[in-house]
């Protein structure tokens, strides 16, 4: 059945209406699917505001931008009424804790181990959009982490998990791995009830962080977390913090990993997302190894490859300076000299540490 913008009515339509796009959305891959009001958010200036003038965000300059679209959705796109949010889960088929065990290899999140899920996700984001405007009318706009959208908040405004002390969204039914993304629409749909905090007394996230990255309960200093060490962060990292980089040569699941909620995980659906030779522990001397040409070429498709050859190298120098392998110490020498005062930087370091 097709509805004109004309003809479409929320009071006639509303419960038909979800439950088609909530059986859409899964036929197109998504593992849940919530309907947010488009509205401002509450406490989120106030949270974001803080963050920003603490300084707790680095380098990442770009979140100053744009606030007001980051604190409303309405601001981001005024004529916007309802906003479907989309899980879409990455759980992972191998433990990310206990391969930290294997010094010799490097570590990578596991949501990076398989194709980049900008593209992945925002695909299944348009075909849901185009099959909503022929089916009810509207317009949309699609979201997956390439706008100022406060992607937590408002998947927790939707019902399709809620923040956890890690700040990372936490669900009942896919635990924490999982992608969001979102559809803003101007039909206005009935929305889900907001969900609520379900971290009790947990706190095993704040516990295992090897850096010490939350001051708080709910709070991150992204200063001194592995994931914006070894992806934001440009620079040489703080040598007091090189040490506990462990063997994560790009991001780290810990604080995720250890989570109770965990228990109702399911494995990606889509393989796309499961790794392969190339990021599955690979040795670390290979990819000491990588030039420019060599990086481009391994991680075509893969979020790795934004990061560029040189913050890569980088961080598997200090791997390699964690491994304790004496065999790995004339790899870093061979970087010493290296064109990348950073790389170069590293190497020296690991070294040092190997001797």
């Amino acid at each position: 059945m097709r509805h004109t913008p004309e003809i479409f009515s929320a009071r006639k339509w509303g419960g038909l209406v979800k439950e088609a796009i909530v059986s859409r959305a899964l036929e197109e891959g998504f593992s849940l699917c919530r309907v947010a009001r488009a509205a401002p958010f509450d406490r989120v200036p106030e949270w974001l505001r803080a963050f920003l003038r603490e300084g707790r965000h680095g380098e990442m300059t770009w979140m100053e931008k744009r606030l007001e679209w980051r604190e409303d959705p309405t601001a981001l796109w005024p004529e916007a009424r309802s906003i479907l949010v989309l899980g879409e889960s990455y759980g992972p088929e191998f433990d990310p804790l206990a391969a930290l065990g294997e010094r010799e290899r490097g570590l990578i999140s596991a949501y990076a181990r398989g194709r980049d899920y900008h593209d992945i996700v925002k695909k299944r984001l348009k075909r849901l959009g185009r099959w909503l405007i022929e089916e009810f009318g509207g317009e949309i706009k699609v979201f997956v982490d390439t706008a100022p959208v406060a992607e937590k908040p408002l998947a927790q405004a939707a019902g399709l998990g809620w923040q956890g002390k890690h700040t990372n969204l936490v669900s009942r039914e896919m635990g924490s791995w999982f992608f969001i993304g979102s559809v803003f629409t101007t039909l206005e749909i009935e929305p889900d009830p907001a969900e609520t905090d379900h971290c009790g007394g947990c706190r095993r996230c704040l516990d295992i962080c090897p850096t010490s990255a939350f001051p708080a309960p709910y709070q991150l200093d992204a200063r001194r977390c592995i994931s914006y060490l070894t992806i934001e962060h440009a620079g040489p990292v703080d040598e007091a913090l090189r040490g506990k980089l462990g063997n994560r040569i790009y991001g780290c699941d810990d604080c995720l990993a250890v989570c109770p909620w965990n228990k109702f995980a399911v494995e990606a659906a889509d393989i796309r997302y499961h790794g392969g030779s190339e990021t599955d522990l690979p040795a670390l001397e290979e990819l000491a190894a990588l030039d420019d040409t060599a990086f481009r070429a391994r991680f075509s498709g893969s979020p790795i490859k934004r990061i560029g050859r040189g913050r890569f190298v980088r961080n598997v120098l200090y791997a390699i300076g964690n491994s304790g392998a004496a065999r790995l110490k004339p790899v870093a020498q061979g970087l010493c000299d290296d064109e990348d005062p950073v790389v170069a930087d590293a190497a020296r370091w690991a070294v040092a540490e190997l001797s």
